[in-house]
């Protein structure tokens, strides 16, 4: 469907309980003409049409690159700073305080999972992945919690990873918050790859957004 189809939009969202704002368009050079009116106008749009019609909340997929320019040695919490890497990033950070806007005036409930490596044949591939992959069963079962979780819960920033051995980012925390209680780990995956002479890619760089400068 199309984001910017208002009266869609507003259509598809009555008698919604919980709304998975999944959709966008990674463009890392043309934030004017497509990354600002398909990802960030979008959402507005879609925002406003879930609160007309009263969702209780919204599960937004955001991305690793709102902070992207941590660096590697560095474990990030969802509280610190953004640091965008791209336009793309720029544009996820741009959502999560939309959201944490109507969520500040009592109007919807409002998640950004931060995904991380979610391939589509679920298994990591490269050195980085290791760092931010999420297995498809753990990101159902992360929807699940996020769209289950407490009423009182009105706002969260998390990322989307598996248990990964070497995470960038502090996860443990949301067993108790929400429930999540992920089962794979991508360390290990890529250890049995290597080991069954898989190639594996060297694509870390300094920064956790995978950024060359």
């Amino acid at each position: 469907m199309d984001v910017a189809d208002e009266a869609r939009l507003a259509e598809l969202t009555q008698g919604v309980d919980t709304v998975l704002h999944f959709a966008w368009i990674k463009d890392n050079e043309d934030f004017l003409g497509k990354v600002l009116p398909g990802n960030v106008s979008g959402a507005y749009k879609l925002f406003e049409a879930a609160v007309q019609n009263g969702v209780r909340r919204m599960v937004f997929a955001s991305s690793n690159h709102a902070t992207g320019f941590y660096k590697t040695d560095e474990k990030t919490e969802p509280t610190d700073p953004y640091r965008p890497d791209s336009f793309y990033g720029l544009s996820k950070c741009y959502i999560e305080l939309l959201g944490r806007l109507y969520s500040d005036q009592g109007k919807i409930s409002s998640f950004n999972i931060r995904i991380g490596n979610f391939p589509g044949d679920d298994r990591p591939h490269s050195e980085r992945a290791g760092h931010i992959w999420i297995s498809e069963r753990d990101m159902l079962q992360l929807i699940v919690c996020c769209i289950e979780a407490d009423e009182g819960l009105k706002y969260l920033n998390l990322y989307g990873t598996s248990a990964n051995s070497d995470n960038y980012y502090n996860i443990g925390y949301l067993e108790d918050l929400i429930g999540y209680r992920p089962q794979d780990d991508a360390t290990k995956l890529l250890e049995q790859a290597k080991a069954a002479g898989r190639e594996v890619r060297q694509d870390e760089t300094v920064y956790q957004g995978g950024q060359e400068l």
